[in-house]
């Protein structure tokens, strides 16, 4: 799985230099190769033999970096996003594996000087939106081996493909800076491309699209090193493939919409073609309520499974909130063996100390509930637990009979591993740590565990309603979902009216307490002089009358994405 010296390697360490007209960047981890140049007027580039001299009246400023994620154009400017903090956290088969601490954008834009004030104003709203990119989480990178593939593509990849450079041979779904890599491939930067890799999330994004791809696709890979051994274990997690949507509108559970239900056997049937191409066998673990808001959901995805199922495809329901209510997690068993003879059949790849495959992952578990979050997190953390007691057994260090369990130490480890794992997930697709992740962690619930789930439901809530809008746009335009367009973001920014131009709920939740301020201070003054009782319940009215305004139009009050709308 070594990758041949032939191939150029990616530049480690590199200085930048900001001069006036423009940026350069300079290798500095022993590497011989030529810098590189970044206009600050277009964001060209060009590579450079030597870093040009420096101005005695203007020393330049100079940032240590660690990688160039990318550049990504706008209307009239380019931005350069940089790496500027890193942190070693680990290792896979020799290689250091790090994760992005600090990100830094460099603006190239002197052009806007030349433009006009309400293409400059609509470039400012979109350079905002990559400022809340500057801020994502969970970003990981390596400079020698490739992350976005499973041990097992890794290693069924031929000598030629080993020769390519890493973003070559990168697998495009789980490629973080995929679209910001373009203009350097098309500039053949090879040394400067470095594939990032993040759990694939959309915060406003339900469902499946026409093509079967869906929202919140996240792909866990479970990796086990002893006595030169290696044994890998993938599951994968997505959201329920029909064409539906959940769009906030201040309600505490907005109602779920299914759309265009005549196509929802076409959309399922493409989303499990692909994750047999990928995986080959699939047993989908559906986790949602059978009955309430969520059970029609649950109906439909179970009668369009009835079309698909067949020898390598299963639907297993398993309604967790009934069965196991917010307690007794154990109860999972019960799941297990629903599928424990799809995971004994199917098993996981081993490498032998050689590197020579002894074993082959045949088959994937596709877990879902709703948000793929907190349920499927405790799910998956199970079944990885139990495969690992099978590759312990298999390698001779577990008996017949032996458990995690009965080891403190490693079952410690297991657990924090998961619970991490999830709240990794969590925090970025929701903004807080997984719920129910104390017993993932601590293999039963707390009641610190309970209250914290408690705030962390109302903290998503708000960030749900009043934040993810703007953080969904952000994602949509660095991943090239929405592509800058001169004509139609000018005049789409210039067009706004209606309610939507106005509506502010800081601004209505104020005049709500307002109005509940007055009424209480005049209902104080009843005694002194009656009349005071008809103001008291004139302002109760008007702030009783805003908030059920804002109410009915909770989804307009929302903070919504503004690129790619909702239905």
């Amino acid at each position: 799985m070594e990758r041949a010296d032939s191939v150029q390697k990616l530049y480690t360490r590199m200085r930048l230099w900001e001069f006036p007209d423009q940026y350069v960047i300079e290798p500095t981890d022993g590497s011989s190769g030529s810098s590189l140049a970044v206009s600050r007027i277009d964001g060209s580039m060009k590579l450079i033999d030597e870093v040009p001299e420096c101005s005695s009246l203007r020393v330049p400023k100079i940032y240590t970096i660690f990688g160039v994620i990318g550049i990504l154009r706008l209307l009239a400017g380019s931005y350069l996003l940089v790496i500027t903090e890193r942190e070693c956290v680990g290792s896979y088969l020799g290689h250091p594996i790090f994760k992005i601490s600090s990100m830094k954008i460099f603006p190239c834009d002197h052009s806007l000087k030349s433009t006009p004030a309400e293409q400059k104003k609509t470039e400012m709203e979109f350079y905002g939106l990559l400022n809340v990119a500057e801020k994502t989480s969970g970003l990981f990178f390596s400079y020698e081996t490739n992350l976005t593939l499973s041990a097992q593509r890794l290693n069924d990849l031929g000598d030629e493909s080993r020769l390519l450079p890493l973003w070559r041979q990168a697998e495009p779904r789980f490629l973080w800076n995929n679209y910001m890599l373009e203009v350097l491939i098309d500039n053949k930067l090879d040394p400067y491309l470095l594939p990032v890799i993040q759990g694939r999330t959309r915060m406003w994004r339900r469902g499946a699209d026409p093509d079967g791809y869906v929202a919140n696709f996240v792909e866990t890979e479970q990796i086990m090193q002893f006595n030169g051994y290696n044994a890998s274990f993938v599951q994968v997690r997505g959201s329920i493939p029909l064409l539906w949507q959940q769009i906030v509108d201040l309600t505490y559970k907005p109602k779920f919409e299914l759309l265009k239900l005549e196509e929802a056997h076409r959309v399922l049937e493409r989303h499990f073609l692909d994750l047999r191409k990928k995986y080959g066998a699939v047993v989908a673990v559906d986790l949602v309520n059978k009955h309430g808001g969520e059970g029609r959901l649950c109906e439909k995805f179970g009668d369009t499974m009835q079309h698909v199922a067949g020898d390598d495809v299963r639907y297993v329901h398993f309604d967790f909130h009934q069965v196991c209510g917010h307690v007794h997690f154990e109860r999972l068993s019960i799941l297990y063996e629903q599928i424990s003879d799809f995971l004994e059949r199917n098993g996981y790849l081993l490498l032998n100390e050689k590197g020579e495959k002894m074993k082959d992952q045949l088959g994937v578990v596709r877990t879902n509930c709703i948000d793929c979050l907190d349920r499927t997190n405790v799910t998956q953390s199970m079944i990885g637990r139990s495969m690992l007691e099978y590759q312990l057994r298999r390698l001779g260090v577990f008996g017949a009979e032996e458990t995690i369990s009965s080891h403190p130490n490693l079952d410690e480890s297991f657990k924090i591993l998961w619970a991490n794992h999830g709240d990794d997930i969590s925090i970025q697709y929701s903004g807080t740590p997984a719920l129910k992740g104390d017993f993932v962690r601590f293999g039963h619930r707390t009641v610190q565990g309970i209250l914290k789930d408690g705030v962390n439901a109302l903290l998503r809530y708000y960030f749900n309603n009043f934040r993810d809008g703007t953080k969904q746009d952000a994602i949509d335009l660095l991943q090239g979902h929405y592509i800058v367009s001169v004509g139609r973001d000018t005049a789409a920014s210039s067009q706004k009216g209606g309610l939507e131009a106005i509506a502010s709920f800081p601004l209505a939740l104020g005049l709500v307490l307002i109005g509940f301020f007055f009424a209480t201070i005049s209902l104080g003054q009843v005694r002194y002089d009656f009349r005071h009782f008809f103001f008291s319940l004139m302002w109760a009215s008007i702030s009783i009358g805003i908030a059920a305004f804002v109410m009915a139009n909770g989804r307009v009050f929302c903070n919504r994405p503004r690129l790619h709308k909702p239905c």
